[in-house]
């Protein structure tokens, strides 16, 4: 592809005058991964996710034991090795092939609560801010009661009453997950609904329902896409959190809380056992806060120039 080719599709692309909405949009996507990419910490977080992405996709050939079966005669708390990276638990189990199969949890885990919280958070929060009155009152104490206890109690409290499991935990996170989601979409509602693009939609005999989903939830979507991103971080060391107390994943589920909570008897003297998959959450953790960085500062309509 030549210089030429590439310069003029560049201009395309940043053209002031898009002659169609796909050429707008592709346009805005252009300049939103210019701004990205510009930023070194942000496209190492995006590596990181890549990372765990394709950790998680091959774990099955990637990992070179089972992640459940140990050799307990042979094999149990040997050290960090060539023939076991991150050495062995106390059941014999590779803890290198435990934390490739634990990333798939750790997906299942954030990807669950955010399909599950924040569509709930987007829908309460736009309804919310556009309807007002006691609609809005109701709607925002529901969500003041909510934030006001912390997470974590919280999704002890919620999955204790369901039961321990993977399942109830992922549940328990995305009950408590959604009301910062309801916030962020009520704030942006309350910003739009009085502008002229939705006086002109009204005037055209848009039903309040059209309005919300057309209209205004998608204005909604970039700085909640920014705040899931950020949030994941948190949902992981929730789910760990309940893991570590027993109430997440069980045995013989190598879910990294859980892992933790396997190996803190061990902490002073076979530190691996526990240090690995605590290791795993920091760097994953760090690789979403750093995306999330990155998104806001893309996304950010009122940022700097093109």
């Amino acid at each position: 592809m030549s210089i030429a080719t590439v310069q003029t599709r560049r201009d395309w692309l940043l053209s002031d005058r898009p002659a169609s909405r796909m050429q707008a949009r592709l346009g805005r996507a252009y300049v939103a991964w210019r701004r990205f990419s510009a930023n070194r910490l942000a496209f190492l977080g995006l590596l990181i996710i890549i990372a765990l992405l394709v950790v998680a996709a091959f774990a099955d050939v990637l990992a070179p034991y089972s992640p459940t079966v140990g050799d307990l005669k042979n094999a149990r708390l040997l050290a960090p090795s060539s023939a076991h990276w991150f050495g062995t638990d106390d059941l014999g189990r590779d803890i290198y092939s435990r934390i490739l199969f634990g990333s798939r949890w750790t997906l299942y885990v954030v990807t669950l609560v955010a399909i599950i919280a924040a569509p709930i958070g987007l829908v309460v929060g736009t309804v919310a801010g556009y309807a007002g009155g006691w609609t809005d009152a109701i709607l925002m104490r529901i969500t003041d009661i909510f934030l006001a206890f912390p997470k974590l109690i919280l999704a002890l409290a919620f999955v204790a009453a369901l039961g321990p499991g993977i399942e109830n935990a992922v549940l328990a996170i995305a009950i408590t997950s959604w009301p910062p989601y309801a916030r962020i979409a009520r704030a942006e509602t309350m910003t739009v609904r009085n502008s002229d693009y939705i006086k002109a939609v009204q005037l055209m005999g848009a039903s309040p329902f059209r309005i919300v989903l057309r209209h205004i939830m998608p204005l909604c979507i970039s700085s909640l896409i920014i705040r899931v991103t950020l949030d994941m971080a948190g949902i992981i060391l929730t789910a760990a959190g309940l893991g570590f107390l027993g109430l997440g994943a069980q045995p013989p589920l190598p879910e990294w809380g859980t892992m933790i909570a396997s190996g803190r008897r061990f902490v002073l003297d076979q530190w691996w056992v526990a240090g690995a998959p605590g290791f795993a959450i920091l760097i994953v953790s760090l690789g979403f806060n750093l995306l999330g960085d990155g998104l806001r500062d893309a996304l950010d309509p009122r940022s700097g120039d093109q």
